[in-house]
């Protein structure tokens, strides 16, 4: 999914939110959908990709853009909550 796309699935969801179509707790859900599909189908032209944490539990799910599998993990770990000495990163899509 791109950029495009993504915001106005977002827009999508805020409209329905407004117009009383939705409750918080689904839009919420929709725009998590949303940017998840995004992040794991990520494809930029510039070389960036997704990556996610792996093998330890403060930084599994936290998800990142980086150039690299080293800046990712750097991203990871200054993302994470009390991140430890040794974790994995995973490209995905």
């Amino acid at each position: 999914m791109d950029r495009i796309s993504t915001i106005r699935n977002v827009e999508q969801a805020l409209r329905a939110f407004e117009e009383g179509e939705a409750d918080l707790a689904a839009t919420e859900e929709r725009v998590l959908a949303t940017l998840r599909t995004y992040a794991t189908e990520f494809d930029d032209e510039t070389g960036l990709g997704a990556y996610a944490g792996r093998g330890d539990e403060a930084v599994e799910g936290v998800v990142v853009v980086a150039e690299s599998r080293a800046a990712a993990r750097e991203r990871v770990a200054e993302h994470a909550s009390d991140p430890p000495e040794s974790f994995d990163v995973e490209r995905l899509g």
